[in-house]
């Protein structure tokens, strides 16, 4: 049993509301890359692996705000151990496989009744065998890849009658997203969100030149007063550097007197990070950065990557800083619609970071392709990334997932969180 908890794998997705913001991830719990374990005891085998990933890994503390979906099948639905999970943080999705037998709305009941948060998957037609358990499920996801416009509409329209939350799943396109917000869903979930490539193409604004031009200065280890000239015609990035140094996360509470004055006593390093981040909220009329979804997946492979490279190079700040630079901008392109090697021309970014965005290679470009793989929840590309970079284990990536998603979580205003 042990050997099964010890082999825990944590993928996710992102779920998202009506304004593309960040609300929830579905977790993709398995015993190990080859999506099995040798245990005797299957139900037992899936609950100590839930319950080790609350406990051991901290995906509570790492969920944040966020809620977590987890699937369950009819044998994990009567186990004991779904009591020890946080009724607050956990959406219990009931598998399609699920039957509606008396047993088990029984069950469903029950739950409901202790606060648990019931969810209805891959929902494609309405059965009225499935009634019961309709009545107590919260939210109703429907996959709408086998539907077509005609059948998603006529399904939506007998959903909305029963008043349950709509999420659609499997959404692959900006077109399908919009016709789903029109039939009335409030949540989503698919590749077209997941998948940072496919958030893109916008032009540059001026906010965000300015990012990148501060960005160049740094990498080019400018004098203090260039990157204050610099900055002193952007008043909102100098609001936010103003903020970020006062804040109680910049360690400090001293007056500041000037710009000069801020960046010395915030330092280069931090600096360099807040910038990378800022380039993901430019432009955007938002109070805080919280629930942005390119800019959580960005923070969260930055420092997700940072974590891997302080294992593979113990006491190597030179490496996990590139590191987190390197996961950074990988998602730069899907943020502006341009090629990676146009924007590493621009900043001049150092040999190794070029070329693991550039080509993949090295020591950085194994930990990104780790990192994507890891995202995605893929089982073999992951096993091969593994393979790769000897030194990282399962459970070492999980811990450092969990860490990052949890550090990426706490960028709930413009400030960068210590390590």
């Amino acid at each position: 049993m042990a050997d099964a908890a010890g082999q825990l794998f944590l993928g996710r997705q992102p779920i998202l509301d009506r304004e593309q913001r960040l609300v929830a991830y579905e977790l993709l719990f398995r015993s190990g890359l080859n999506n099995a374990a040798d245990v005797t005891d299957g139900v037992q085998a899936t609950a100590t692996v839930i319950a080790n990933a609350f406990a051991e890994l901290g995906v509570a503390a790492a969920l944040g705000v966020q809620r977590g979906f987890i699937n369950v099948d009819e044998s994990f639905l009567f186990s004991d151990t779904l009591g020890l999970l946080p009724t607050q943080t956990v959406v219990l999705e009931i598998l399609e496989t699920v039957p509606p037998t008396a047993e088990v709305v029984e069950r469903c009941r029950a739950l409901k009744a202790a606060g648990f948060t019931l969810a209805l998957d891959d929902v494609i037609q309405l059965e009225p065998a499935y009634a019961p358990l309709l009545d107590l499920v919260d939210i109703v996801k429907v996959d709408i890849q086998p539907l077509d416009a005609e059948q998603l509409t006529a399904l939506a329209v007998r959903l909305r009658g029963t008043g349950k939350q709509l999420l659609a799943e499997k959404v692959d396109s900006r077109e399908r997203m919009l016709h789903c917000r029109d039939l009335g869903f409030s949540l989503f979930q698919g590749y077209y969100f997941a998948k940072p490539t496919i958030i893109a193409g916008r032009k540059l604004d001026h906010s965000q030149l300015a990012l990148l031009k501060l960005m160049g200065l740094l990498l080019g280890d400018a004098e203090t007063a260039e990157l204050e000239a610099a900055l002193k015609p952007e008043p909102g990035l100098t609001v936010n550097l103003l903020r970020l140094t006062n804040s109680v996360g910049a360690g400090t509470r001293v007056p500041i007197r000037s710009l000069g004055h801020a960046i010395m006593v915030l330092g280069r390093r931090q600096l360099q990070r807040w910038l990378q981040l800022l380039i993901f909220t430019a432009g955007r009329d938002h109070r805080t950065t919280e629930g942005n979804p390119l800019l959580i997946i960005a923070a969260t492979r930055g420092r997700l990557m940072e974590l891997l490279a302080a294992q593979l190079a113990p006491g190597s700040r030179e490496l996990a800083d590139q590191a987190f630079m390197t996961g950074v901008m990988s998602l730069v392109p899907a943020l502006i619609g341009q090629p990676i090697a146009e924007i590493v021309d621009q900043l001049g970014l150092a040999g190794p970071i070029s070329e693991a965005l550039c080509s993949g290679g090295g020591r950085l470009g194994r930990l990104l392709n780790l990192a994507e793989s890891s995202e995605n929840g893929d089982l073999a590309p992951l096993a091969d990334a593994l393979l790769a970079l000897p030194g990282i284990n399962l459970k070492t990536l999980n811990q450092a997932q969990t860490q990052a998603l949890h550090w990426a979580g706490s960028l709930t205003r413009n400030a960068i969180p210590e390590n």
